[in-house]
């Protein structure tokens, strides 16, 4: 479909400013006018229903729409997802259900996934998250180099061609899980990945023999190629476990603050108050970013406790008290890691309500910014959010007020981006991307990842 200009009256914008409607205009893929309303606008001869209602016809000679006071957010941000491992549960197991097995039984299997099988599983996993308004995804690619470079390399390619495919529609950031206590073999394959053109560097240290060793390797590689660095941290219930103390420590000796980010922090919730805080405090002076994930922690924790059973979502409230940004992702989707999830950022929201206790009116909207404007920054996308010159990228939800985001999870979004609506409400996936519609069915008939369920997303 053809890009076209677009006219929205009666918007509700409440990271902006809930009290109040607005009146946008979208010229060429960029804002072009943000407008508080002094009231309600009468509406034009089109609505939400129409776009609902259409089957065939092109949205670009629909010009005008009246959003009725719905709700739009800037276009979700998933900064934390492993797109390549989505969908794996039927193929690889996990009976324990604990991360130890998770991460044995997949290390075993990885090398009998072939390239096609990878890409559908990131393609199914990376089109339902944008049915649900996900634009942005940072996922982190599996790098089992124990398993030989054809093995460790073809997840990287996967990811990347899979990225390059759907540029149009989400951006998709790829990002290595770097191996374990490394040797000249261990560098050059990260290296060979980076010039393939991986977006940053993973890995998971505190699950390595030479935890600081690791760290100083991605440090060094990092800076070497000026990349972001995003690290699993301190995965475990173990309060012994403090990598984010080596992590935060490296960040100010290489000068490396505000690209750092540390993900999951469930040892932080297992220690004692002066420990935690001074860890905090630690990420504070370093500007580290941080990201929980609370669907797969909450899983994947406490497995050997009884009695009051801990859950494993890190500190929340108090990083954000300290001022720290935090994020919360999706994580694992229908993987031995994690064998539920659908890639939705507002369920991931509500879990982190209840794991957080974050209820009240402001708490939501914290909420809401932990899956858009925080992530985006931690992310390094400058041209982010829903202002004028920036690039039209949106998603609007079918609910008015703020407090009912999280009560309904609503069906019905209408995600848009790119000067083009590229989701319909849960119901169709844009005329937009009809271009893939092949490519997904023969996926969809050569890989038996996609023969568990089916997919939740329609491509016509």
């Amino acid at each position: 479909m053809e890009t076209s200009d677009l006219h929205l009256i009666n918007v509700s914008l409440p990271l902006f400013d809930s009290s109040a409607l607005f009146e946008i205009h979208v010229a060429n893929g960029r804002y072009t006018k943000i407008a508080r309303q002094d009231g309600w606008i009468d509406p034009p001869n089109s609505s939400f229903q129409d776009l609902v209602d259409l089957q065939a016809e092109p949205l670009s000679r629909f010009y005008q729409w009246d959003a009725k006071g719905k709700i739009m957010l800037p276009g979700l941000v998933d900064s934390h997802m492993h797109l390549d491992k989505a969908f794996s549960l039927p193929k690889v197991p996990n009976e324990s259900g604990t991360l130890v097995e998770a991460v044995r039984n997949y290390r075993a299997m990885s090398p009998s996934f072939t390239l096609e099988e990878i890409k559908a599983r990131m393609y199914r996993a990376a089109l339902q998250a944008l049915s649900y308004g996900t634009t942005h995804i940072r996922t982190h690619v599996d790098f089992n180099v124990a398993a030989g470079q054809d093995t460790a390399l073809r997840n990287v390619q996967a990811a990347i061609e899979v990225k390059e495919s759907l540029a149009p529609y989400l951006t998709i950031e790829v990002f290595p899980m770097c191996p374990y206590e490394w040797t000249r073999r261990e560098v050059e394959l990260v290296e060979e990945a980076i010039q393939m053109g991986v977006d940053g560097l993973g890995g998971a240290p505190h699950l390595s023999s030479t935890p600081e060793e690791d760290i100083d390797h991605i440090f060094h590689l990092a800076a070497k190629h000026d990349l972001p660095i995003d690290l699993h941290t301190d995965e475990s219930d173990d309060p012994q476990v403090r990598t984010v103390a080596y992590i935060a420590k490296k960040t100010e000796e290489t000068d490396y603050q505000g690209r750092v980010v540390v993900d999951h922090l469930c040892s932080l919730s297992a220690m004692d108050d002066v420990v935690a805080g001074q860890l905090i405090e630690g990420m504070v002076e370093a500007r580290l970013g941080a990201v929980t994930l609370p669907g797969a922690n909450m899983y994947l924790q406490g497995r050997s406790d009884r009695g009051l059973v801990r859950r494993g979502v890190t500190r929340v409230r108090e990083l954000l008290a300290a001022g720290i940004p935090v994020a919360t992702a999706s994580d694992n989707i229908h993987d031995p890691f994690h064998p539920f999830g659908r890639g939705d950022l507002l369920v991931i929201a509500l879990l982190t309500a209840y794991a957080t206790h974050m209820g009240s009116l402001s708490e939501q909207l914290t909420l809401l910014k932990m899956i858009t404007d925080v992530p985006a920054s931690l992310i390094g996308s400058e041209e982010y959010g829903i202002a004028c010159g920036r690039p039209a990228n949106f998603v609007i939800l079918d609910v008015c007020r703020p407090e009912d985001v999280l009560v309904k999870l609503p069906e019905g979004r209408w995600v848009y981006g790119a000067g083009r609506w590229i989701s319909v409400s849960q119901k169709r996936l844009s005329w937009g991307i009809s271009s893939l519609a092949n490519r997904w069915n023969t996926l969809q008939s050569q890989q038996s990842a996609f023969n568990e369920g089916g997919s939740s997303v329609c491509l016509t």
